[in-house]
């Protein structure tokens, strides 16, 4: 089989809830991203075999295969297909997973994978209805009678998998304390704001223009003003007597992002640079009540694959979901926390939720090249407990 390398890697920058990019709709929010991507490429889109898009809430705005939609509004040929996918938070990072897979197997030759979520517009939990007849709740009697009666699992609840619990019965479990998860959100606002002042986010970003005119060029979320004491004053919304606060969970945002893929041989024959290797590429699960955990079986599973040893690893990126996904991550993998999202995380940077995956491998990509980290890793838990990992190789 062929190899997999990513020749292109873009952002928009990252809006809060409601902030500086709710004015825009997902779709071009999307086709900003495909649209510099062959810009900065220097790809032509009618060379696209396929757009693989992430996406979770895939309904109103984001319906109809967003995917496709975007390939038009970005004014690519109407020869190029698209196709929108959900596995919840790594829908994007799968993405990328199934364009390796399809140009190292011969199937495509360029495949653009990214995705998209304007949390603003689009809410989460919005795709969730009842349906006409009351009946079309996720999940189902046999989950639920599989589940009931585990702690953390709320049977009567319309939606019984609960995230944020979750991220509650890992701190539980991990003996993590309040005062470490909200240590761990201030350093996350810390290294981002550090990398922002240094212009380290800039060589990734695509500037956005809203439709009042202004141009977004910086993601909004970071928050330098915060502290320990403004963290401890917040509230614990999972457990009255927990430990996981608005401060130590992701941000709610709008945002996308996309990379283009194709082997190093098709890359050299089109006056393509390759950025990086795909190396490694795994997903597995784990306890869907936990539901955050995966990230740890997944990243053993890829080192395995790999034939890599932790300490070989120059950067890992894990998304910051809730704090104490990342910290129990360093305590069972025994990783160093020096090399830990080093340009901060989705605490900081914020969470679209179909969009973060190629969000976050668009940043460790460029740590990589900035500071010559051969190896990368990238993983994030997902709803249900599964858990994406992906190993890149700097070229």
């Amino acid at each position: 089989m062929a190899d997999a390398v990513i020749v292109g890697a873009v952002r928009t920058p990252v809006g809060r809830r409601g902030g500086v990019l709710g004015a825009v709709h997902p779709v071009d929010l999307s086709a900003r991203v495909l649209t510099a991507l062959a810009e900065r490429a220097g790809l032509d889109p009618a060379e696209v075999d396929d757009v693989i898009w992430g996406c979770v809430s895939q309904v109103g705005e984001q319906a109809w295969n967003v995917g496709r939609n975007a390939v038009l509004a970005a004014g690519w040929p109407e020869s190029v297909p698209g196709t929108t996918l959900d596995r919840q938070c790594g829908s994007s990072q799968q993405a990328l997973h199934f364009a390796a897979a399809a140009v190292a197997s011969g199937q495509a030759d360029l495949v653009v994978a990214g995705g998209v979520e304007s949390m603003t517009r689009v809410p989460m939990g919005s795709s969730i209805s009842p349906g006409p007849t009351g009946t079309g709740l996720p999940y189902g009697d046999l989950v639920r009678d599989r589940y009931r009666g585990t702690p953390g699992f709320a049977a009567d609840d319309p939606v019984p998998f609960n995230q944020g619990v979750g991220a509650e019965l890992i701190a539980a479990r991990w003996g993590l304390t309040r005062r470490q998860l909200d240590e761990y959100a201030l350093t996350s606002h810390q290294k981002a704001a550090a990398a922002q002042d240094a212009g380290a986010f800039e060589s990734e970003i695509d500037p956005v223009f809203v439709p009042d005119g202004a141009k977004v060029v910086a993601d909004e979320g970071i928050r330098r003003d915060t502290s320990l004491e403004r963290l401890a004053e917040l509230k614990t919304p999972f457990r009255a007597d927990g430990v996981v606060t608005a401060g130590s969970a992701s941000q709610i945002s709008d945002g996308a992002a996309a990379l283009a893929v194709t082997t190093s041989e098709w890359a050299r024959q089109h006056g393509l640079r390759p950025l990086a290797r795909i190396h490694t590429a795994v997903v597995t699960a784990d306890d869907p009540v936990l539901m955050l955990t995966a990230p740890i079986p997944a990243t053993a599973r890829a080192l395995r694959r790999a034939g890599l040893g932790i300490e070989e690893i120059g950067v890992y990126e894990v998304n910051e979901a809730f704090a104490p996904v990342p910290l129990a991550w360093l305590a069972e993998t025994e990783a160093d926390p020096a090399r830990l999202n080093p340009r901060g995380g989705a605490i900081a940077l914020g969470h679209p939720l179909g969009g973060s995956g190629a969000r976050i491998m668009t940043t460790m990509l460029h740590y990589m090249r900035d500071h010559g980290v051969r190896y990368g890793l990238q993983t994030m838990c997902e709803g249900g407990g599964m858990a994406n990992a992906t190993i890149v190789e700097l070229l």
